[in-house]
């Protein structure tokens, strides 16, 4: 009696290119459960299996296996994910989705063309948010804009509705323009606390331009507590916000001149007051973990990154916190949250404010819609989540609005304008410990605000 032995087809050829492909190792670790369902945010709006972060997985999978290609679909299904991971906190097997959908996302950029409008806008994106210079340059004629009640008028009037979507949802998201626009230093302290750190400030590309009053509010919570703070100068992007969208070479450059201008500093530590920057510069040694000339300082600059609530947390505090008495919400950015794993911190630093009511916000782990452009690249959506998250923190009947990344702090304004509640103030957590550090009342603050 013959055998007849079953002749296993050769394995199929990868649909993803053999620089840096999604780990198989790291696919395998998602064993399918279904627990980041309910955490996704696009999977809470769609109900859709492959806008999940499991079935985006499933997806490389397959693609990895060479049994679906790199189309439009996929695209698709990739380009909606908001990049939250608010999957790994939620995740029981520990998958490092952060990986797995930045590694995707190049691929898909080598080897999916997109619309000539898609791709233009995003280069008209690429090449004004990373460069402070370019950014200050429009600074001006948006100052103009908002002061002399342009902006007013033409909201009101409805024109921005005969704009293409993706521009509308750029003039809503339209920073007021501060007057720290003309302030564009800050000068490095000179002396520290013997048992305090040397601390470098990443001041950010878009933070230096519209968020500086941010910046300035850190050095001087940094230098109330003994550190010694230096301000590297001629800093531009550190590159998060291409990585998060797959423009590889571009971020690779930037991040190693961030690096080596961090390294010529020659600080303890780096800190950061924007999330999305944070978990980008944490991760810098995976980022160029191939290359031998910059594997070895990337980990150890990586190593040196602290978000401020993180790096203040560690130092027992020596200025006397004044009361400030308010009602604050207080908005978890997600980079922060979920990607750097950083929760406490925030908030035991506000808990140190006599007088501060916290209030914790329902839904307080779903993406606010900012993500870095995604708010630009898929308005709808994110305005969605955008609305979702104001209607939660005006459940908690809070006089401000706290959070930690300059981008959901402008998704937060553009939601309250279009819920009428363009009144209540945001602001960074840092510069809440810095009114109270320099005794400002709450009306002061929320006059500064206004």
């Amino acid at each position: 009696m013959s055998h007849l032995h079953q002749i296993e087809a050769p394995p199929k050829p990868s649909a993803f290119d053999p620089h840096h492909p999604p780990s198989k190792e790291l696919l395998s670790d998602c064993v399918h459960c279904g627990f980041c369902l309910p955490a996704c945010p696009t999977y809470v709006l769609w109900g859709e299996e492959m806008d999940s972060p499991r079935g985006r997985i499933y997806m490389m999978a397959k693609a990895a296996q060479g049994e679906a290609g790199l189309d439009q679909t996929f695209r698709t299904h990739m380009d909606n994910c908001l990049g939250c991971m608010a999957c790994m906190t939620a995740c029981p097997s520990g998958v490092q989705y952060n990986k797995l959908i930045e590694d995707t996302r190049s691929q898909v950029e080598r080897h999916i063309p997109r619309s000539t409008d898609d791709s233009l806008f995003r280069k008209l994106l690429f090449a004004t948010f990373p460069h402070p210079a370019r950014l200050r340059m429009m600074a001006y004629p948006m100052l103009a804009y908002q002061r002399l009640g342009l902006q007013k008028l033409v909201r009101a009037t409805g024109l921005l509705k005969l704009l293409p979507r993706r521009l509308q949802a750029m003039e809503a998201l339209l920073p007021r323009v501060p007057d720290s626009l003309f302030r564009s230093h800050i000068t490095p302290s000179k002396t520290r606390a013997n048992d305090r750190p040397r601390v470098g400030l990443l001041i950010g590309c878009v933070q230096q331009v519209f968020f500086q009053h941010v910046n300035e509010a850190t050095a001087r919570v940094l230098e109330a507590e003994g550190c010694q703070v230096v301000v590297p100068e001629n800093q531009q992007c550190c590159g998060a916000l291409m990585v998060h969208s797959g423009v590889e070479d571009e971020a690779l450059r930037m991040a190693k001149q961030t690096i080596a201008q961090f390294e010529a500093a020659n600080v303890d530590y780096i800190a950061i007051n924007a999330a999305g920057c944070g978990s980008t510069m944490k991760e810098y040694g995976f980022l160029l973990r191939d290359d031998p000339q910059w594997a070895e300082r990337a980990a150890a600059f990586s190593g040196k990154c602290r978000d401020i609530s993180e790096l203040l947390s560690v130092l027992e505090p020596r200025s006397p916190r004044h009361p400030l008495p308010l009602r604050v919400a207080y908005q978890d950015a997600c980079h922060l949250r979920h990607a750097q794993g950083i929760y406490a911190e925030p908030r035991n630093l506000l808990k140190t404010i006599p007088g501060l009511d916290l209030r914790e916000v329902p839904e307080a782990n779903l993406c606010c819609g900012s993500a870095g452009i995604y708010n630009l690249v898929q308005p709808e959506p994110a305005a969605e989540l955008g609305d979702r998250k104001v209607d939660n923190l005006l459940s908690t009947e809070a006089e401000a609005l706290i959070s930690a990344n300059p981008g959901c702090l402008l998704q937060l304004q553009a939601g309250l304008r279009r819920r009428g509640h363009a009144e209540i103030p945001t602001f960074h957590m840092v510069e809440l410990l810095d009114a109270s550090i320099r005794n400002l009342s709450a009306e002061e603050l929320l006059h500064r605000r206004a």
